[in-house]
């Protein structure tokens, strides 16, 4: 598959964030010329590709603005064969306090890729989801036919996105793939996803562990194994036009995982249940665990990482980069 990527030009929007930027380094190690749409701030500041060797960097082409901005996404798709896009506003608390934000980025923000998309000929578009839209299952594993649920400002903004999406394949033939990742993990990670959140807590030397709710329950997916998907599914013909699942197939509580945490970190501390960290009670996703049958079918992608593994791997990283986290506040 890395000589499909050699010299082809490829955008990849949200491209300073967590996923985005682990897909931006593996494109540009498989030879692509990557253009790196990053969100505009008047720091200079790219997110995650500010701490990419230099040598790479060298590979990436770094293109600042907001996914909002038509004409600038115009420019930024121009010329580019495939367009990986996740650019999005993902804290679902945060989506409770600013929904207008979230429809702006994630609906507004999508129909610009598309528009631009269509109008450039792109050879393919990766459009991203999340297994939010799918709310508190209603049957497990959750295949790509299961009803939508919009169980939260953010949800429905991914829902609307994901329907401009299918609609664009449908009513202008645009090339588009949507991907669906459940819960995914890894070093980079900020704290408003709990699996960092409960890190970086423990390694703070903390005697109590403040979370949400703690019986629902997640498929986690390393962050190495979803970009394995976004690449499989780019180039699979088959997964045009269609939603296609990126998950473990395995699920656990956020009671169990912290309790996994404490393990490899080697001490016991209480689990506090806080109101504020809760969501709404019928906003609550309770149950998300996938069914990767036709990920795997069409395009052979396997996880190569346990969860155990990619926990070992994240706790370590946290560990070293304490100093860019802030356990004693609950991040939004």
């Amino acid at each position: 598959m890395s000589g499909y990527w050699s010299n082809k030009k490829v955008l990849v929007t949200g491209a300073g964030g967590f996923i985005g930027s682990y897909l931006t380094e593996r494109l540009a190690r498989a030879g692509a010329r990557v253009r790196g749409f990053v969100h505009y701030n008047s720091l200079g500041r790219w997110g995650w590709l500010d701490r990419i060797g230099a040598e790479l960097m060298d590979d990436i082409e770094v293109f600042a603005g907001d996914v909002r901005d038509q004409n600038r996404v115009f420019e930024a798709v121009d010329g580019m064969e495939v367009v990986f896009h996740l650019a999005s506003l993902i804290a679902i608390p945060y989506s409770y306090h600013a929904p207008d934000s979230y429809v702006q980025t994630n609906v507004g923000g999508a129909l610009n890729i598309l528009n631009a998309c269509r109008r450039s000929g792109v050879e393919r578009v990766v459009h991203t989801s999340t297994s939010e839209v799918y709310g508190t299952a209603r049957y497990v594993p959750i295949d790509e036919d299961h009803p939508l649920q919009a169980q939260s400002p953010y949800s429905a903004s991914k829902i609307g996105a994901d329907m401009l999406a299918e609609s664009f394949h449908r009513s202008f033939d645009l090339p588009v793939v949507i991907v669906r990742p459940f819960n995914t993990f890894g070093p980079r990670q900020s704290e408003r996803a709990v699996i960092p959140t409960i890190i970086s807590q423990i390694v703070s030397g903390t005697d109590e562990l403040s979370l949400g709710s703690l019986a629902p329950t997640r498929d986690f997916n390393y962050v190495e194994d979803t970009v394995d998907g976004f690449l499989k599914l780019a180039v699979c013909d088959r997964a045009v036009g269609q939603v296609v699942n990126i998950g473990s197939g395995r699920e656990v509580s956020i009671g169990e995982l912290a309790e996994k945490i404490m393990d490899i970190a080697g001490r016991r501390i209480v689990i506090r249940e806080e109101c504020e960290r809760k969501r709404p009670e019928k906003s609550e996703v309770d149950r998300l665990m996938c069914d990767n049958t036709r990920v795997r079918r069409w395009t052979g992608w396997e996880p190569t990482h346990t969860l155990e593994d990619g926990l070992i791997k994240t706790f370590e990283w946290i560990f070293r980069n304490q100093s860019g986290f802030r356990p004693g506040m609950y991040a939004v």
